[in-house]
């Protein structure tokens, strides 16, 4: 949530402010519009909120929704108030809520987008690109980068779904000589990727990361081929697209919801379900919800002006 925020700030603005308030209880609790809120955070824990207000108060998640209406307030309105996905709460006092189309959210303030907002810039991926050469420049190309996130409350992610993947990547270096590098994410289990470790350590061409050393994965971005990346991931298939490579998502036991996403994805021609076969990359452009959402928030403030 935070880096959605983070993305969305700093495509908006020159001079970003990023605060993480912890709420101490009861506070945490307590309705959006609850008088004196602002009182309930934890200073020792984390940041207070304070003037000077700032001109446009990004939040995300449903705790920040309360937290961004009650500087909003403290401010006399005049702070514009954005926040990402659903509130869970009336929209009348937010200036706009930047929300996926799968979001059950709709009104004239909701501006939907396709995929997740992120911090991934050209100008980052391009210096990710000259630091990971050396690196990753050992590996067989083309280079698949396989991008790993883990279960959530509706679908699995544990040794059975990793032996699939593993065993259609298989396939389909067996058939392009490609190479591969595995990198997880936080919530990726330990088990599970040490099922992608010991693959690697008996087959040169593919290498996955451990969690020791740097992390690689924006060096795999900038330099990957290709990605396969899990289905549970809405963040990183959203990243991965963000540049114009081939972006092929595994299936796994996925919920409804992240099928619903991917499917649309794939009717749209920006990326297609992972089967291990070859197939013919499609041509798209990059795509870039972060740039669509701060056109948006500039239009607001420009009409403040």
């Amino acid at each position: 949530m935070r880096t959605q925020a983070r993305g969305l700030a700093k495509a908006v603005a020159d001079e970003v402010v990023e605060k993480v308030v912890v709420m101490r209880p009861p506070w945490r609790w307590f309705p959006a519009r609850w008088p004196g809120v602002l009182n309930g955070a934890d200073a020792e824990a984390g940041d207070t909120l304070d003037p000077p207000w700032p001109d446009v108060i990004v939040t995300c998640g449903r705790r920040s929704a309360i937290l961004g209406l009650a500087v909003k307030k403290q401010a006399g309105g005049k702070p514009l108030l954005v926040h990402l996905q659903d509130p869970l709460t009336s929209l009348r006092d937010f200036d706009l809520v930047v929300a996926m189309e799968h979001d059950d959210i709709k009104g004239p303030k909701v501006l939907k987008v396709l995929t997740t907002l992120h911090d991934m810039t050209p100008e980052r991926l391009s210096q990710a690109h000259g630091d990971w050469e050396a690196r990753l420049s050992a590996l067989p190309r083309p280079l698949i980068g396989v991008l790993l996130g883990g279960p959530t409350r509706h679908s699995a992610f544990a040794g059975a779904e990793a032996r699939e993947l593993i065993a259609r990547l298989a396939a389909l270096r067996a058939k392009t000589g490609a190479g591969a590098v595995i990198v997880p994410s936080r919530r990726t289990p330990d088990e599970v990727l040490q099922v992608f470790v010991e693959a690697g350590r008996s087959d040169p061409g593919l290498w996955a990361w451990d969690r020791s050393g740097d992390n690689p994965y924006l060096g795999v971005l900038a330099r990957a081929d290709r990605f396969v990346i899990t289905g549970d991931s809405v963040s990183m298939i959203s990243e991965a697209l963000a540049t114009t490579k081939p972006v092929e998502v595994f299936a796994g036991n996925l919920r409804k919801r992240h099928v619903g996403f991917v499917e649309k994805l794939n009717e749209r021609g920006l990326a297609r379900w992972f089967d291990g076969e070859v197939s013919e990359p499609r041509p798209r452009p990059a795509l870039d919800a972060t740039a669509e959402a701060a056109a948006a928030v500039k239009k607001l403030l420009a009409a403040r002006r």
